[in-house]
């Protein structure tokens, strides 16, 4: 919490101060206590059952919110025990009722919703809302705030429409105003708090997940393989790919994130997501999204025709995977894994090289063992909390053994597809002036590939293992050998 401007508390305020004791606090509800949009989410949940009906929202949002929460009314609304609160907001609310003060929610919501919310939360003594003929919102809102609160009343807010209100506070709680509502917070001369948060850059870039682009590497791998990377104009090519693909990624992960946040809000890591967790607005991420894939489509047919159609159907595979195919068991992570192969395939058209077969099978069955290993850890986790079903997944509890079978056997054939794939295509190629020192590499995955699974069993593993490897030091150490033996096979030193 940071004060901007605070009366000085000498002995001529003691009466004052006593009297401020019984003063009423009242929270805006919408915008101050609650870091979420419920109308934007029910939004989001109308189109996420079938995107076909994003067609009738824009009509209904040129009504008007109430004309959109009208049409939305038979959308289930978010689990009120799960929509993210500001916890600063809850404290000072519930420091003001241990000092015997009143609390009182102000909302533009109809009564029952309000009430419903409301009933989260203990220090509540009255809900302030707006009913079918009147609207508790800018100058009405603060009349009747005024004609009820006679004796006085400290007010958190948040924006422009709030100013009104605080013009008749006694003390102003503001909660991450702009800069322009600010300024005029500071023109009515009152003592005012401002609680900050996280700033929305911040959250964006979070929300981006940008260590996931280490993902995109696999776009280098065929010109590595193929020697041709050492050639300019391939490795321009290449880093224009990842970086293409790497904007679509961003894009796709906020819509993942829109489409998943009741889901997303129940996960145990999930939830500190900023779109989850209220720290990024929804129409910012919907803007970000679109500007993104836009930007990395528009990349990728700089580089050529083939980069671009690979992208195409990544993209089409993704969003398709976040609106339904993620429910689909099985099915789901064979679509994870195609995802992974299909990076290599935009590596392939942009260096111009010939797809090897063995590569496309080898990543199918790596990256298949490796969606399992997340899909498995999410049933532990469910199972830990007595839960018979994975949340936003189609698996129940009951197929743990099922699917840890179907990862160990993944995994397994993922080593025999790589000692193929360098008896028939690696150690033929005359780039390798000493390719013997290739034969670790099957040793290094079944060492690293056991290793995940080892944790995953024990429940240790992180939901992500693309994540956990980047911060498990004995997968980088292996990772680490892995290039020193490619780099022993290029040079050609002796073993």
């Amino acid at each position: 919490m940071t004060s901007i401007s605070q009366n000085p508390p000498t002995s001529a305020h003691v009466d004052e101060q006593i009297v401020d004791l019984r003063t009423p606090l009242l929270i805006d509800l919408d915008h101050a206590l609650i870091r979420a949009d419920p109308l934007a989410e029910a939004a989001l949940a109308y189109v996420a059952a079938n995107p076909l009906r994003m067609m009738y929202l824009p009509a209904w949002m040129l009504g008007g919110r109430d004309n959109l929460r009208r049409k939305l009314s038979g959308v289930a609304p978010p689990d009120p025990d799960l929509i993210p609160v500001d916890e600063e907001i809850v404290n000072l609310a519930l420091e003001a009722k241990r000092q015997g003060r009143e609390v009182y929610l102000v909302t533009s919501r109809d009564e029952e919703v309000a009430r419903t919310i409301a009933a989260r939360f203990s220090f509540v003594d009255g809900i302030i809302t707006s009913d079918d003929a009147t609207n508790s919102s800018g100058a009405h809102r603060a009349a009747v705030v005024r004609g009820r609160f006679t004796g006085g009343y400290d007010y958190v807010g948040h924006g422009p429409a709030d100013l009104q209100v605080w013009q008749s506070a006694r003390a102003i709680i503001a909660v991450a105003p702009d800069s322009a509502t600010l300024r005029k917070i500071r023109a009515l001369d009152k003592p005012t708090t401002v609680i900050e948060h996280k700033s929305r850059l911040r959250a964006l870039i979070e929300a981006a997940r940008l260590h996931q682009w280490v993902k995109n590497t696999l776009i280098f791998v065929p010109a590595v393989l193929s020697g041709t990377i050492i050639e300019p104009a391939t490795a321009i090519k290449c880093m224009l790919a990842f970086f293409a693909l790497g904007l679509i990624a961003v894009g796709t992960y906020l819509v993942n994130d829109l489409l998943d946040i009741a889901h997303d809000r129940r996960h145990w890591s999930k939830r500190f997501r900023p779109i989850a967790a209220g720290d990024l607005p929804i129409g910012l991420a919907i803007a970000t999204a679109a500007v993104s894939i836009i930007a990395g489509l528009s990349v990728g047919a700089a580089v050529g025709s083939g980069v671009l159609i690979s992208l195409t159907i990544y993209l089409a595979l993704t969003l398709a995977y976040s609106i339904s195919l993620k429910r689909l068991p099985i099915l789901d992570v064979t679509v994870l894994a195609t995802l992974f192969t299909l990076r290599i395939a935009v590596g392939i058209a942009a260096a111009a090289v010939f797809a090897s077969p063995w590569l496309l099978v080898f990543s199918m069955t790596l990256f298949a063992s490796l969606s399992i290993a997340k899909r498995y850890t999410e049933i532990q986790r469910a199972a830990s909390k007595g839960e018979e079903n994975v949340p936003g997944r189609g698996y129940i509890t009951a197929d743990a053994p099922l699917v840890l079978g179907l990862g160990l056997a993944t995994g397994t054939t993922s080593v025999v597809i790589l000692v193929l794939f360098l008896i028939f295509d690696a150690l033929e190629r005359d780039i390798y002036s000493n390719p013997r020192w290739l034969w670790l590499f099957p040793v290094i995955m079944f060492l690293w590939l056991g290793r995940i699974w080892l944790i995953c069993q024990r429940g240790q593993l992180n939901d992500d293992p693309v994540l956990f490897a980047l911060k498990d030091r004995q997968s980088l150490i292996l990772g680490a050998l892995s290039a020193a033996a490619f780099g022993l096979a290029l040079l050609g030193v002796p073993p």
